[in-house]
């Protein structure tokens, strides 16, 4: 697949890290020619350095010939007029925008064919947003994603040697919970994925991936570790676009707190919020200013500026002075493997958040929802199975009977739509039907193209 990638950022170049070990024929654009030597140096890709609005650079970036163009540079107006060029001028099949003023995804209008003729807007502030709110909602995970509509979860927890099932092997999760279906589709252990068996024990500090239905998600996951008291009280560090967000997101349950160094924007956040948070001005790496405001007694600390370096260390004195949980936003994925699990209770990474939106969009095949996990290493597809059994390598045969790569599974299979749609374990003995969502676990990205071919159909099918 040819893929024309505008930016060259962190967004752009973890996206294109990704699509390249796909064997994607990858272009990236940007005026930085530092950023486009770094690229060039790591992976095999061609650059181009120029304007991602200008006909003639995307003409020497092989716009012509482009599959999917994806304009992620670091400002919105440029990505949407590069849209519209490789829609007007270049007939483009597939166009996506990464936005991050909501006026535009707020006025759909604007982004259709006679607008901006942008396919798919992608808002990383929005998915960070969403993101930090299902951690609030449930603040045992480490993380939290919806799979068919909201009816299938899958979860990422660490296992606490208070737990039920700590130094217990997962066979017992079904007796301590006879009533409840789920899976554990992968376990992570020191950074190393274990296949789970029935056998295998959890150890405090595992990492543990599972899947169940929505209903279900809070039984399995005090199994796995202790359950929390709700998130009553919640401090926010940087009132910038994703602290503001969440913000509002939160206001009708919590009223945070809100500590950003600038005066106007202080001003200006009073003003939007009108009462939804209490707006402080201050250092948040200030330690009197943090016990002042009863740091100890937050459920959670959300470290979300600019600033990685300011990040870590408000989120390490906060958990020293005695916060519950914290959260901090680092972009650079070697800081956030490095603090994640010690000092800093999950390190977010925004880039490989913004990545799982994006993937959807590239994979091969029928593919509804795509989570880039753990930093992208892994992945998690809901993949449509279409065919009958002649046509198909997966329809019309059992789970264990599919041919799936080592360290792929399948965690559910969600049949039917709408109320009536029935979630259904992927257990050894599910049989595969035509149009079964099945929501599979990828432990190692290298092995996408193989899941991809093996859901497509024979041509007999069409």
């Amino acid at each position: 697949m040819r893929i024309l990638i505008l930016g060259a950022g962190r967004v752009g170049a973890g996206l294109a890290e990704l699509l390249v070990q796909e064997r994607n024929d990858i272009t990236v654009v940007d005026t930085d020619p530092d950023l486009l030597a770094t690229l060039q140096e790591r992976f095999d890709l061609r650059t181009v350095q120029g304007s991602a609005t200008s006909l003639s650079v995307l003409q020497s970036a092989g716009v012509e010939d482009t599959d999917i163009l994806i304009a992620v540079t670091a400002h919105d107006e440029i990505n949407l007029v590069a849209c519209q060029i490789a829609h007007r001028c270049f007939n483009v099949p597939q166009r996506i925008a990464r936005v991050r003023s909501p006026q535009w995804t707020q006025n759909p209008e604007l982004l259709s064919t006679d607008g901006f003729a942008v396919d798919v807007a992608i808002s990383p502030e929005g998915t960070i947003t969403d993101y930090l709110t299902r951690l609030i909602e449930i603040p045992e995970a480490l993380q939290v994603l919806d799979f068919a509509n909201g009816r299938v979860g899958l979860l990422a927890v660490r296992a606490d040697a208070k737990s039920p099932l700590a130094y217990r092997p997962l066979k017992e999760l079904r007796q301590h919970l006879p009533n409840v279906d789920c899976r554990v589709v992968a376990v992570f252990r020191d950074g190393k994925a274990i296949l789970p068996r029935g056998d295998t024990r959890i150890e405090p500090d595992d990492e543990v991936f599972f899947v169940a239905a929505a209903e279900h998600i809070h039984l399995v996951t005090q199994e796995l570790h202790q359950l929390d008291e709700p998130v009553r009280r919640v401090m926010i560090v940087g009132g910038g676009n994703i602290g503001q967000r969440l913000a509002q997101a939160i206001s009708h349950k919590i009223l945070p707190k809100i500590i950003e160094g600038n005066q106007r924007r202080c001003e200006m956040l009073a003003q939007e919020l009108n009462g939804k948070a209490l707006v402080l001005h201050g250092d948040a790496t200030d330690e009197t200013l943090l016990e002042e405001e009863n740091v100890a007694g937050m459920d959670l600390f959300l470290a979300l500026t600019n600033d990685d370096e300011n990040n870590i260390m408000s989120a390490l004195l906060a958990k020293r002075l005695g916060a519950r949980r914290v959260v901090a936003l680092i972009n650079r994925k070697a800081y956030a493997e490095l603090m994640e699990g010690g000092g800093i209770d999950i390190a977010l990474t925004p880039s490989h958040t913004t990545l799982g939106a994006l993937l959807k969009y590239v994979r091969r095949g029928d593919v509804s929802v795509v989570h880039s996990l753990r930093r992208g290493a892994a992945e998690a597809l809901e993949l449509v199975a279409h065919g009958d059994a002649k046509t198909s390598k997966v329809v019309g045969r059992r789970i264990d009977e599919v041919n799936l790569p080592t360290g792929a599974s399948i965690g559910a299979i969600v049949r039917g739509h709408g109320p009536d749609a029935k979630v259904i374990m992927g257990h050894h003995d599910v049989l595969i039907e035509p149009d079964d969502h099945l929501i599979v676990f990828v432990t190692n990205r290298k092995t996408i193209p193989k899941i991809e071919k093996l859901f497509q159909v024979a041509a007999g099918f069409f």
